[in-house]
């Protein structure tokens, strides 16, 4: 069984993850994490609590032991550094109740209305407090974890900005890892310099003029074994579970595989990867553009997953909205937030792709320690070879 849960509120105590199904015998530390929670705060054009408030790090309290996983669940916690200042806003005691404090002015675009509307609410922090992206932070710890058990695999999953606000990189003619390289030396996470640089004025310019804006990152799985994921029920395909954890990322609104809404403009002869075979090394192809699966089952080529951003609600100059109290037109609440966020999104995107990989290599593989599925991963890979 491999499953994760997380918890918490945005303003909160904290955040906590726990995550079950991780085998024996993984050596892992606390730093590893903290890393990838640091290149989530990071990229051009988030706010204020990421670059001046928090400063993410993570504590594991249960299913390590002098630096191994032991097999049980793994639960991190991540302390709020901002709830000093909002212990009575977000306190659970009654007694601390302020009526005057609520917000009344649902964003659009934002779960607010919707939101307080399904569970009744009568003040939309209610919402928004668990809405909010910040809870990625706890799935970037987990999927850290999952990060470094694909690692022991030689699995590697990387992304970039493809695009913000319209201006588009060039990165056709990259590899994988020039694409990791240049990506984590870029301020917007784009592997393309020029476009790079137009994509930081861009933001500039919205942040002026009391914008956001939105964008496509791309998340890469280099080097995942063919036979992940199944055809046989709907909830199996490797591609569809992809797809719904990348799309529970907020503010996401569409994904991809591989050339994805490209295929749907040519025949098929000019979209299918034709397919080779060499003794001892076993069927390959020497095109991608299904994106490494065919069928919900991963073909053995490298994971291609483009996603879609939307621009985030939260405006410093906002849109018409109703007072959910006197239902008269107001514009809409004023809530500090990023003004593009799709740099870090594509490291969370990283997260949740990782741990839908380590999740199917779980049920391919299965094993109670690292050793055993080691072991049966290999000897997976070396009868592949001779099929």
């Amino acid at each position: 069984m491999f499953r994760y849960l997380t918890s918490g509120e945005s303003h909160g105590k904290c955040l906590h993850a726990i995550l079950e199904g991780i085998p024996a015998g993984l050596k892992l530390s606390e730093e590893e994490i903290n890393r990838e929670l640091a290149r989530r705060q990071r990229g051009f054009g988030r706010g204020e609590r990421m670059q001046k408030i928090e400063k993410d790090r993570v504590e594991i309290t249960s299913g390590l032991r002098w630096g191994e996983t032991i097999g049980s669940p793994i639960t991190m916690t991540i302390i709020n550094k901002d709830w000093e200042n909002w212990k009575k806003l977000m306190s659970i005691c009654a007694s601390d109740k302020e009526m005057k404090a609520r917000m009344v002015r649902p964003r659009p675009g934002h779960a607010d209305l919707a939101g307080a509307l399904k569970y009744g609410r009568e003040d939309l922090r209610d919402i928004l407090e668990r809405a909010s992206a910040r809870e990625t932070a706890a799935r970037v710890a987990a999927g850290a974890v999952c990060k470094r058990l694909l690692a022991e695999f030689v699995i590697k999953v990387v992304s970039m900005t493809e695009e913000i606000g319209g201006i588009q990189a060039g990165i056709s003619k990259l590899s994988p890892e020039q694409i990791e390289k240049a990506s984590e030396s870029s301020p917007v996470r784009c592997p393309d310099k020029n476009a790079g640089k137009k994509m930081v004025e861009a933001i500039k310019k919205a942040e002026k003029s009391g914008d956001t804006l939105g964008g496509v990152f791309t998340v890469l799985v280099i080097n995942p074994p063919l036979g992940l994921g199944s055809h046989t029920q709907w909830d199996l395909r490797l591609d569809g579970r992809l797809a719904q954890a990348l799309m529970s990322i907020p503010a996401v609104k569409g994904v991809e595989i591989g050339e994805g809404f490209v295929m749907a403009r040519k025949p098929g002869s000019k979209v299918h990867d034709e397919i080779f075979y060499e003794a001892g090394k076993g069927y390959y192809r020497k095109t991608d553009n299904s994106g490494g699966i065919e069928g919900g089952i991963s073909n053995g080529e490298n994971i291609i997953t483009r996603v879609t951003m939307k621009p985030l609600s939260s405006l410093k100059k906002p849109l018409k909205s109703v007072d959910m109290i006197t239902k008269k037109e107001v514009p809409a609440e004023v809530v500090r937030a990023d003004i593009c966020a799709v740099p870090s999104a594509g490291v969370i995107g990283e997260a949740v792709v990782a741990l839908e990989i380590a999740r199917a290599m779980r049920e391919k593989f299965g094993g109670d320690s690292l050793k055993e599925m080691k072991s049966n991963f290999e000897h997976y890979i070396e009868e592949l070879k001779n099929r």
